[in-house]
Parts: structure tokens; C-alpha cells; sequence
């Protein structure tokens, strides 16, 4: 799902921002380096929270996901890749 890139001889992740993701039919926060979930969720706006927390904690982008699994919507809470379109914060 997410792939690894190398930088000095090691490889290492790109990013490992949290991914609200359905599972089952329950919600996961799922970071993109791991495998587990970080915590499993009744509805997505649980999982949104709880994934905002790790965002915000860490500096990182929060991918929500629609029940399809396509990206419905991210939050940067840490270096902007696109600070002048991100409006809604």
C-alpha cells in the first residue's frame, strides 16, 4: 500500500501519517508504515478525532477515507505542502 524509499544507503518510510480507513465495520487509524492499526473506531468521527490527535502530536498529514477506500479529505498539521490552498485551518 505504501511504499519505501532510500536516502543514505537506508531505507526508510516517506512519511508515517496517520490514515482513517474502514475496516470491516469498524473505522482504523492506520499509520502508513504499519501493518496494525492504532486503534479501531465505531464511527469515522472517532476515528477522525483520534487520528487528528496523532496528527497534531507528531506534525503530520491526517488522510480520511470514504467507506471505498478513496481519500475524501487530509489535514496538515505540520509542514503544509500546500500552505496557500489549505483554507480551512
Amino acid at each position: 500500500m505504501f511504499e519505501s524509499l532510500k536516502k543514505g544507503g537506508k531505507a526508510y518510510m516517506a512519511n508515517n501519517n496517520p490514515h482513517v480507513v474502514p475496516r470491516g465495520d469498524d473505522w482504523a487509524v492506520v499509520r502508513e508504515n504499519g501493518d496494525r492499526a492504532s486503534s479501531l473506531h465505531d464511527t469515522q468521527a472517532q476515528a477522525i478525532d483520534a487520528g487528528r490527535r496523532i496528527a497534531q502530536r507528531d506534525n503530520l498529514e491526517l488522510f480520511i477515507h470514504r467507506p471505498n477506500g478513496q481519500i475524501r479529505d487530509r489535514d496538515s498539521y505540520g509542514k503544509d505542502p500546500c500552505p496557500p490552498r489549505d483554507k480551512k485551518h
